[in-house]
């Protein structure tokens, strides 16, 4: 420490603070009021265009001109090392003014990377082939370029003491419920000081229920989607680094639309709405409902079919369950190798797993053909869902259905579908109504759940579900 109090500022020191890293840069600067250090790291700032953004602040300060340190890429602030870190850390560079005790913050950040195209997980026919990519500022033009209101509010806040990733939100001031966007904040307070580096892993402080198979937050790629969200009152969420979008509050009818139900004609968007609901309710009880025939209702087949199902099983050495868990969770295995190795090989292993063994285990009489046919519809029912994580709960949700069939018959997939109704009835997302129109009752939007209304009929903004206020017990 100096004799008036200040602290020491030295390339030593400041190196030391550093850790002496390899890609942090520090020189001495001429400056019209003294000597200054400037230091960046080189592997987040673009040293070309702070040089372009330092002259003119020089120039500025030559002229004396008023506030000369504050422009739209610079700030002037008090120096203390806890700003310093976090200016150098964010990609900013900076220039230290030991004299002043002042150091001069400028925006110039390294902004290499992809460019924005379409996500493969979220691929249409129809409407708009761009994506969202890893940074924030380029995610917000794509939004804003497609949704042009002023009452459009974008808010930020840094989470966790040492990633200090950068959380932006969005919302439509006059349409999303402020009790809501509050829940929401309060949400995003209290996990501000845990060190989070992307939405996923924020997902479970914002749920309601963490154990529920059912997703509660709906994830995308796609600006379109999420302009939609947004102008039906919601909340979506970006992270610094990220290239997915988080939308909430949802209903569990979210994830059976897709962009191309808009983008079509109402026809073709109300056969694809239907065909998803219908592959939903395949991919859960198909195996579990072969099961329970085989096992103890073979008398609701017609005779023929019956006895060709009876020779088919009596040569498998096992009840039906286990058929349907190995075949199961082969499917399983396929597609998990598929996705973890590279293009190419991932497509090989698809053709080899689904032809060459799928039928070298039938020929070895470990599974029946019925069977194979049966996980297959399986298996493609649950990729007609057009969101990721409905689609993983599906297939999960299959499992103990299997069992409660194999156990019970008709009685246990009964009493499965009872709990499973019961568990939707009571969840909620932001402690919004998971399964409206449902729960709250409201006739007015059922037909939006299975059909495509024409644009001709919207009279007025649509939305997803009515929004409940437990405080003033209203409905907006």
């Amino acid at each position: 420490m100096g004799s008036d109090n200040k602290p020491v500022i030295s390339k030593k020191s400041l190196k030391q603070l550093f850790y002496n890293s390899m890609d942090f840069v520090i020189i001495d600067v001429e400056w019209p009021m003294g000597k200054g250090i400037l230091c960046y790291y080189s592997s987040l700032a673009d040293p070309t265009e702070a040089n372009k953004q330092i002259d003119i602040i020089r120039q500025r300060a030559l002229e004396k001109t008023n506030n000369w340190g504050k422009t739209a890429a610079s700030d002037v602030k008090p120096y203390s090392e806890e700003e310093l870190v976090k200016s150098v850390c964010s990609g900013q560079t900076v220039i230290i003014f030991e004299e002043s005790q002042l150091m001069l913050t400028v925006s110039a950040p390294n902004t290499s990377g992809r460019t924005p195209s379409e996500p493969e997980t979220e691929q249409v026919v129809r409407g708009p082939h761009d994506g969202f990519v890893e940074s924030t500022q380029i995610n917000l033009t794509l939004i804003r370029q497609k949704l042009h209101r002023k009452d459009l509010v974008v808010k930020s806040m840094e989470i966790g003491a040492d990633t200090s990733t950068t959380m932006t939100y969005l919302y439509i001031d006059t349409i999303a419920d402020k009790d809501v966007v509050k829940l929401f904040e309060t949400k995003l307070e209290d996990v501000r000081d845990i060190n989070i580096l992307n939405t996923g892993e924020i997902e479970d402080y914002l749920e309601g229920s963490v154990y529920s198979p059912f997703p509660q937050l709906l994830y995308t790629e796609r600006p379109d989607r999420v302009v939609f969200n947004l102008m039906e009152g919601k909340i979506a969420l970006f992270a610094d680094n990220s290239p997915s979008a988080m939308i909430a509050p949802v209903t569990f009818f979210s994830f059976f639309q897709s962009p191309d139900d808009f983008n079509g004609r109402v026809i073709i968007g109300s056969f694809f709405r239907l065909l998803r609901i219908i592959s939903l309710v395949m991919a859960i009880f198909l195996p579990a409902f072969y099961i329970a025939v085989v096992s103890f209702h073979s008398e609701i087949l017609p005779i023929e079919l019956s006895k060709k199902v009876k020779l088919a099983i009596n040569e498998i050495p096992y009840r039906p369950i286990f058929e349907a868990f190995i075949l199961e969770v082969f499917i399983e295995l396929i597609r998990e190798a598929s996705i973890r190795l590279p293009k190419p090989i991932g497509q090989t292993i698809g053709v080899v797993g689904g032809l060459i063994i799928g039928d070298a285990i039938v020929s070895a009489g470990l599974v029946s053909n019925l069977m194979v046919i049966v996980v297959a519809l399986t298996a493609i029912s649950s990729f007609v869902v057009p969101t990721a994580e409905m689609n993983m709960s599906i297939r999960i949700l299959r499992f103990p259905f299997m069992i409660a069939a194999a156990l019970f018959g008709f009685f246990g997939m009964a009493i499965g579908m009872m709990i499973l109704t019961i568990h939707l009835l009571t969840l909620s997302s932001l402690k919004q109504p998971y399964f409206a129109p449902f729960i709250p009752l409201d006739t007015t939007r059922f037909m939006d759940i299975f059909l495509r209304s024409p644009y001709t009929k919207f009279h007025k903004q649509q939305k997803t579900f009515t929004f409940i206020s437990k405080k003033k017990g209203r409905k907006s």
